[in-house]
């Protein structure tokens, strides 16, 4: 593709006079696939925006301007994986990574990163739109669709969780979550002491089919593990049970804090 001016600059389509559109920042260097998205979410009442390449790509990422991102791995300059990491360091934005089919690789890079989510190229705009409402309800539940969400505190043994700033403590120290982790925990610690399946948990955190294929959940729960460590008693948080899924080891019922009727 040739490098020219305008692949620096980003090209706005704009909904005039809309309130409460949700923004998209498509990054991926095919001009071509970057306006069969804009084409396609703009009639899906979406507002897009889209930079060709990682370093423009992460300026806008970080602009907050942006509820979800779309970004593509492959990209000139800095890489998908390398503008992921930055934004990551400085912003929660909604992340949704775009890989090449079979690059098994790449996936589990952008999941360890802190995408919330991935799509495999070729794919179908619907299912671009699908993951990127998954992403956006998760973000914003009181917004998208739970009218009666409110904040929410538990506690299991050292671990804290907010749901009202969703936010995640151990032993009293602030541990950084992305917004799927966040959701991924809160659903193994509210059923703390009993397993909950690998179709369950993409269901429920994912919003989103159960595929045997899809191994995006076990790369959380790996994720999960690295940042919460072990119990104080040196046993593994979240027990993986083979063939069914994973089980929060604390056996005591978690504390509800803070609760209002649902």
């Amino acid at each position: 593709m040739p490098e020219d001016a305008s692949n620096s600059l980003c090209e706005t389509f704009r909904y005039a006079g809309e309130m409460g559109v949700d923004r998209i920042l498509v990054v991926d260097d095919d001009q071509e696939l970057c306006q069969l998205i804009q084409e396609y979410l703009t009639r899906e009442n979406f507002q897009i925006e889209y930079v060709h390449n990682g370093k423009h790509g992460l300026e806008q990422a970080l602009s907050g301007k942006f509820d979800v991102v779309v970004l593509d791995v492959m990209l000139p300059g800095m890489n998908g994986t390398q503008v992921l990491q930055q934004i990551r360091a400085a912003s929660r934005v909604g992340v949704v990574m775009l890989t090449a089919r079979g690059e098994d690789v790449d996936r589990i890079l952008g999941l360890e990163y802190g995408a919330d989510d991935y799509l495999a190229k070729p794919f179908n705009p619907r299912e671009l739109v699908a993951r990127i409402r998954a992403v956006l309800r998760r973000l914003r539940p009181s917004v998208m669709g739970e009218a009666t969400w409110t904040p929410e505190q538990i506690e299991v043994g050292d671990i804290h969780l907010d749901k009202g700033s969703r936010t995640c403590r151990v032993c009293g120290m602030l541990v950084e979550l992305t917004t799927t982790e966040f959701d991924l925990l809160l659903t193994l610690v509210r059923s703390s002491g009993r397993v909950v399946s690998r179709k369950d948990l993409i269901r429920t955190v994912l919003d989103r089919d159960f595929s045997p294929f899809d191994r995006s959940i076990d790369v959380h729960i790996s994720n999960l593990r690295k940042k919460l460590g072990s119990l104080p008693e040196g046993m593994e948080r979240i027990r993986s049970i083979r063939n069914i899924g994973y089980l929060y080891a604390y056996s005591n019922s978690p504390k509800l804090l803070q609760a209002v009727s649902q």
